[in-house]
């Protein structure tokens, strides 16, 4: 899920011939990624290394709650998150070290619940202050980098055609850019699962540990 960021400033200076030499060399890598040890991109580390001088704050979370309004199909919405979950691996991958070395870990499987928290009945002063106490509770929970996950969500029922989707991720696998891609992907493949049709979305040719080979392997030194 995390965007593949832009390489250090250093290939600002390289001609557009050796640009391209050098980005054709980010390619998938190859095999099955399930346990696999990648190392952790420049960023990642950067992130990791903040999380173990202070473990268990909530600095680095990713916060979003948004709105719907109509009927919804939870279980759709469900499967939509955990279809995005499946696709890109960033999101079931955890940290820690391998001897003196950080490294990323991608679990072959993770499941993602979506707990429902209905505040229909409830009058509308206590309804309200009860959302924004959860979203405070949402935004301060800390993630834990080495057990994971480091994505979770919930939904608010405030009426019954009415609903606040809260979506949480740590930054070492997302950012702001992520959270629109996350929001897109999850209609298409809501709507998918509503009409019974396949969802319109291209397979990933990279995913984020393929780029942190790649950054590893030509942008150190």
């Amino acid at each position: 899920m995390k965007p593949v960021a832009a390489p250090p400033d250093r290939i600002s200076g390289l001609s557009t011939a050796e640009k391209r030499a050098l980005l054709a060399r980010l390619v998938r890598e190859e095999g099955d990624r399930t346990g696999r040890a990648f190392p952790m991109s420049f960023s990642q580390q950067r992130l990791w290394f903040l999380d173990r001088l202070t473990p268990g704050n909530p600095f680095y979370n990713v916060e979003s709650a948004q709105p719907i309004d109509g009927p919804l199909h939870v279980e759709a919405l469900e499967y939509a998150i955990n279809q995005i979950v499946h696709r890109h691996a960033v999101l079931r991958t955890t940290f820690s070290e391998v001897g003196d070395r950080p490294v990323q870990v991608v679990a072959s499987e993770v499941r993602i619940p979506l707990p429902v928290v209905d505040l229909s009945g409830t009058p509308a002063a206590a309804r309200d202050a009860e959302v924004e106490r959860r979203l405070t509770e949402s935004a301060r929970k800390p993630f834990d980098l080495g057990t994971g996950p480091l994505i979770r969500t919930e939904l608010i029922r405030t009426a019954p055609a009415r609903h606040v989707f809260v979506l949480s991720m740590h930054h070492i696998v997302a950012d702001g850019w992520s959270m629109g891609l996350f929001a897109r992907e999850m209609s298409e493949l809501y709507a998918a699962r509503v009409e019974g049709r396949s969802a319109n979305l291209p397979e990933l040719p990279i995913q984020y540990g393929d780029y942190s080979v790649w950054q590893r392997a030509h942008l150190s030194g």
